[in-house]
C-alpha cells in the first residue's frame, strides 16, 4: 500500500496544488485592494504600449532562441535559429495563455525531440536551456538587489532565504518523484538518466556555451525589465527609475516560483509588497504587475500565428496523405 508521502508526491496533485496557489494569491489580492487595480490596468493600455511590448518582445525572444541554440550545440544538435525563433515565440505564447506557465516549454521539448528523431536528447536540450537560463537570471538579479540601493533592501535577507527556501522544497519535490519513478523502472536506467544529465551540464561549462548563456539572459533579463518599466509607466507610476528597478526586479524573481497560472498570481502579490515597502501603494504595485503581464501575452502573439501556421500545414500534409 502506498504511505501518504507517496501520494502527496504525485505529479496530478502537484500540478493542482501550485495552480491553487496562485489562485490564492490573486484571491488575497482582490480581498485587499478590490479589483479597481486590475481594471485600472485594462483601461490605460493603449496602442502605443502594445506597440512596444511588441519591440521589446523581439530581442527577448531571439535570445531565448539562441540560448537554447548555444545549449543544444553543446549536446551536438545543430539548430537553425528561425526555427529556434519560431518555436520560442509558440512557447511563450502557450505559457502565457495556458495554466502552469509550462506547456509551451513541453511542447517546445516534445517538438524538437521530434525533429531531431531523438525525444530524449531533444527534451534534455530544452530542459537544460531552461534551468541554465533560469539559473543565470537569479543569479543576475540577485546580484543587481545586493548592489544598488533600494527601499526593500533592509527586506533582502529574509526574501533570498524564502526564495531558497522554495526553491529547494521544489527540487526535493522533484527528486522524489523521479526516485519514485526509478522504483519502478529499474535503479540502472535512473543512474544512466543522472550520469547523462552530469555530461551534459559539464559539456555546457567546459564547451564554453556558459558565457553565451550568461549574456543571453542578462539581455533578456534587461528586456524583461524594460516591458515592467513600460508597464509601470503605462500604469500611471511615476516613481523614477532607480526606484522602479529593484521593485521590478523582485516582481520577476517571484515568477521564477511556479505558485501561478500562466504567470498570474505570486508576481502580483510580490508587486504589491514591493511598492507598499518603497512608499508607493500596493494597488500600484498590482496595476503595473498586471499591465505587465497582459503587455508579455501581447508581445507573445506572434507565437499564435507561428502555431497556426504549423497546425495548418499539419493538416494540409494530412490531407495530401489521404489523397
Amino acid at each position: 500500500m502506498a504511505s501518504p508521502l507517496t501520494s502527496v508526491a504525485r505529479p496530478h496533485i502537484w500540478r493542482w496544488a501550485h495552480l491553487s496557489g496562485g489562485l490564492i494569491v490573486l484571491a488575497l489580492l482582490v480581498w485587499q485592494v478590490g479589483t479597481g487595480p486590475f481594471l485600472d490596468a485594462l483601461r490605460h493600455i493603449d496602442r502605443w504600449a502594445i506597440a512596444g511590448a511588441l519591440a521589446i518582445g523581439i530581442p527577448t525572444t531571439l535570445c531565448g532562441a539562441w540560448r537554447w541554440r548555444l545549449v543544444a550545440a553543446g549536446l551536438g544538435i545543430r539548430l537553425p535559429l528561425g526555427q529556434a525563433l519560431a518555436a520560442c515565440y509558440g512557447a511563450q505564447f502557450l505559457n502565457s495563455t495556458l495554466p502552469g506557465g509550462l506547456a509551451g516549454d513541453v511542447h517546445r521539448a516534445v517538438r524538437h525531440g521530434l525533429d531531431v528523431g531523438d525525444m530524449g536528447l531533444g527534451v534534455r536540450a530544452v530542459a537544460l536551456e531552461r534551468f541554465a537560463g533560469q539559473a543565470a537570471t537569479i543569479t543576475i538579479a540577485v546580484i543587481a538587489l545586493a548592489l544598488f540601493p533600494s527601499p526593500v533592501k533592509p527586506h533582502m535577507p529574509v526574501l533570498l532565504a524564502g526564495l531558497i527556501l522554495c526553491l529547494v522544497v521544489l527540487c526535493l519535490v522533484a527528486a522524489g518523484l523521479m526516485l519514485r519513478k526509478a522504483g519502478r523502472e529499474g535503479r540502472s536506467r535512473w543512474r544512466r538518466a543522472v550520469l547523462r544529465v552530469r555530461e551534459d551540464v559539464r559539456g555546457l561549462f567546459t564547451g564554453g556555451a556558459w558565457a553565451g548563456v550568461v549574456v543571453t539572459s542578462s539581455v533578456a533579463l534587461a528586456c524583461h525589465l524594460a516591458t515592467f518599466v513600460l508597464a509601470a509607466r503605462t500604469a500611471g507610476a511615476t516613481a523614477p527609475l532607480v526606484l522602479l528597478v529593484p521593485l521590478t526586479l523582485l516582481a520577476l524573481l517571484a515568477m521564477v516560483l511556479p505558485i501561478n497560472i500562466a504567470g498570474w498570481g505570486l508576481r502580483e502579490g510580490t508587486a504589491a509588497w514591493a511598492f507598499a515597502a518603497a512608499g508607493l501603494t500596493a494597488a500600484q504595485g498590482v496595476s503595473t504587475a498586471v499591465t505587465y503581464g497582459v503587455l508579455v501575452t501581447v508581445a507573445s502573439l506572434p507565437g499564435a500565428g507561428v502555431l497556426i501556421y504549423r497546425w495548418a500545414n499539419r493538416e494540409l500534409g494530412s490531407g495530401d496523405t489521404r489523397d
